[in-house]
């Protein structure tokens, strides 16, 4: 099929690496922040091996940046947020939570510093840029707030670091767990960071200028073939195995980091102020009603993600639902993660899951369900 067969009309954006994922087999598309994203090049199941065993390489062009940039830009950035940047040094990276005026949960990216004044969100699935431009306007604060021509690829999977020497060299290797570097390729502008949205090895490789993205896609495939490179999309599977959020499923502007079991990206007692510290201190000191817990679901082989959220109930009585679920075939087990009234959280227990098939018997569990200390994606 060729690319231009693909389409709802120029409002939804394509990254620069669209043509050549038509070429490499994308069959589906999803649309994330405006933009497709390619969510099939056939077995889901094949895609999630190939990602365990080997590498993949994935157009995450969705993931927009948000520039800030300006003598404020530091002090900017911790308004955004409740976690303390107070220590994040220049070309690193931090998971991040960003909220509103309630404690809600905007999006959750990852923060890249590259300059003392220089910071890029990459975002998850909602419109931070606008919301950053609002916050800007009444701040007081001398900051840049605009979208760079940047566009990343996702390289990840066991053998992604020796395709990364392939390419770079030996002094690639040296890049830690959650930071990044500048560097080229063949001439083309990147920044790379030991970041992504899978929970094994993985690379990020952030486009400068979007004239490149087909060239660079094709050097990637080339020199990975040989280490059993697949182009590939985010997997459902690995990322639920993994515990790891997906923002409109599992988290919304109605979730607060509590709910989630994301204490650690909360800092209460930092002098910086932030927006929604008075709301988060309050949720922190009432409690909350319900929390965010992995199922277990005794059920046939799921076929597919779900695409509703299905009731969770006890007794016949709804008490949460299930946000995502998939089977995993590593695991052998239907895996869920689910929102529940923190009555029925508890490790253990054995609740109901309305299936589109019927009610399933599902137990709370632990998650991650897999690796849970990150020690592959850490390595």
């Amino acid at each position: 099929m060729a690319a231009d067969d693909f389409g709802f009309g120029t409002q939804i954006r394509k990254s620069p690496y669209f043509d050549a994922t038509v070429r490499w087999g994308a069959q589906g598309f999803s649309v994330y922040n405006h933009m497709y994203i390619p969510r099939d090049f056939g077995d889901p199941e094949h895609n999630f091996w190939n990602l365990v065993n080997e590498a993949i390489l994935c157009d995450v062009g969705v993931e927009r940046q948000v520039e800030i940039t300006g003598p404020d830009a530091a002090k900017f950035v911790q308004m955004l947020t409740p976690r303390d940047l107070s220590k994040m040094a220049v070309g690193q990276c931090k998971y991040i939570l960003i909220t509103n005026a309630a404690g809600g949960i905007l999006n959750d990216p990852i923060l890249l510093r590259l300059a003392e004044n220089h910071f890029w969100i990459s975002l998850a699935d909602s419109d931070i840029l606008l919301w950053a431009q609002g916050v800007a306007i009444n701040s007081g604060l001398d900051v840049q707030i605009g979208e760079p021509d940047v566009s990343p690829l996702q390289l990840q999977g066991p053998k992604s670091g020796e395709i990364m020497r392939a390419l770079f060299g030996d002094e690639i290797m040296d890049l830690k767990y959650y930071w990044l570097r500048e560097v080229e390729l063949d001439g083309i502008p990147l920044i790379v960071s030991r970041t992504g949205w899978s929970s094994e090895l993985g690379y990020e490789l952030y486009l400068r200028d979007s004239a490149h993205g087909d060239s660079l896609w094709e050097r990637i495939m080339a020199t990975g073939m040989e280490f059993g490179l697949k182009p590939g999309h985010t997997s459902s599977i690995r990322r639920i195995e993994g515990g790891m959020l997906s923002y409109h499923a599992d988290a919304d502007i109605h979730t607060n980091p509590y709910e989630l079991g994301l204490d650690r990206l909360v800092n209460l007692d930092m002098e910086a102020d932030f927006i929604g510290k008075a709301a988060l201190r309050r949720i922190r000191d009432e409690g909350v009603t319900r929390k965010q817990v992995g199922l277990i679901i005794e059920a046939d082989p799921l076929k597919g993600p779900n695409t509703t959220f299905w009731a969770v109930q006890n007794g016949g009585e709804d008490v949460g639902k299930v946000t995502s679920a998939v089977y995993s075939p590593r695991l052998e087990r239907n895996i869920a993660l689910a929102m529940v009234s923190v009555e029925h959280a508890h490790l253990g227990m054995q609740l109901d899951v309305v299936l589109p098939s019927g009610p399933a018997v599902a137990t709370v569990v632990e998650r991650p369900f897999f690796d849970p200390k990150k020690s592959l994606a850490a390595a």
